[in-house]
């Protein structure tokens, strides 16, 4: 597996700063290792002029940043960006370049709506939440949604509230669980919703919202053990506080099973 190695190369003596995870790199092992693991998030803010400048300037590689160059600004394929850059310093084992062709493959054909997404839950992934929440909105605002498959908005709104809670707004989360279970009718999304309101309100206005959605009793069942399971503490109201880490938590597990 592809990781952080000794670099062979030379270490440049002022980073590159990779916009959309905050991160500074100081070698083309680390660039790599950025590009390899996180393909959704590879785009203008990544490969850009200032890159080139850094590879020319910091790295002393000009003939990449040459080739490089060459791609700016044009409708390339992934691989003619990527690959100049791992074959640089050889990166990738055989297995993991034919990892690399096929996401590769599957993500050009891809729609953009998708692609978008995929882009959202990595910066989820990289703890980059209100980043990430601005992609998805970005995507429920688009009208060329009705072509993609079925459930896809309405793990949008799922995966947008799971970055809502993610920073504690859980107003804001349990709004978009809501809308999830509004477009898709999962059973996931109306359990985190539940547990999102109950965050936000008292008993007696969870066990009302609970009547009115006609919560059934396995559903009840689990929302009790999730909160009992947090609050072992018998007969000890779960503060606000304590909720909110909960539901962090298991947004977070939700979030990774949500894949397009």
């Amino acid at each position: 597996m592809s990781g952080y190695i000794l670099c062979q190369t030379k270490k440049a003596e002022h980073p590159y700063f990779i916009e959309n995870i905050s991160m500074n790199i100081y070698s083309i092992e680390e660039l790599c290792y950025y590009l390899y693991h996180n393909l959704y998030l590879v785009d203008q803010t990544t490969i850009n002029e200032e890159l080139c400048t850094w590879l020319e300037s910091e790295l002393k590689l000009p003939a990449l940043a040459a080739k490089l160059r060459k791609s700016l600004g044009k409708y390339n394929d992934a691989e003619d960006i990527l690959y100049p850059i791992f074959k640089e310093i050889n990166y990738l084992t055989y297995e993991e370049l034919r990892i690399l062709n096929g996401q590769i493959a599957r993500l050009n054909q891809e729609s953009i709506p998708v692609r978008q997404k995929r882009k959202g839950d990595s910066l989820v992934e990289n703890g980059m939440y209100v980043n990430a929440i601005k992609v998805y909105r970005k995507i429920l605002e688009r009208d060329d949604l009705d072509g993609e498959r079925e459930g896809f908005i309405s793990q949008v709104w799922y995966n947008l509230g799971c970055a809502h809670s993610c920073l504690f707004q859980m107003k804001e989360a349990s709004d978009c669980f809501f809308q999830s279970y509004e477009t898709g009718h999962s059973p996931k999304a109306l359990k985190a919703y539940f547990l999102a309101f109950r965050s936000i309100t008292g008993k007696k206005e969870y066990e009302k919202k609970l009547t009115e959605l006609n919560a059934d009793e396995q559903l009840k069942k689990e929302l009790n053990e999730a909160l009992d399971d947090f609050s072992r503490i018998p007969a000890a109201s779960v503060e606000k506080e304590e909720i909110d880490d909960m539901l962090v938590k298991i947004t977070r597990e939700y979030h990774r099973s949500t894949g397009s």
